[in-house]
């Protein structure tokens, strides 16, 4: 994907690795969820890693016009 006007190429590909990674880092939670549950160390960390990754993408999408968040909302990666 790319951003529709090339000002905001930036922001959009920082938005969508940012994505990326709380959803790779999301997998990984719901794994040690179901192998040890959510009250161990493992899944705490995974979790601080997991909203750390999303409030990075909020960040992003904050410099982005209205347009260029809502193709990111309606990819497959949201």
């Amino acid at each position: 994907m790319e951003a529709k006007k090339s000002t905001n190429n930036k922001a959009f590909n920082l938005a969508i690795k940012a994505l990326i990674k709380y959803n790779q880092l999301d997998v990984q939670r719901n794994e040690i969820d179901g192998e040890f549950g959510y009250d161990s160390k493992q899944y705490e960390r995974i979790e601080r890693k997991c909203q750390n990754a999303f409030d990075k993408y909020e960040c992003w999408c904050d410099e982005l016009p209205a347009y260029e968040v809502k193709r990111i909302e309606q990819s497959e990666l949201y």
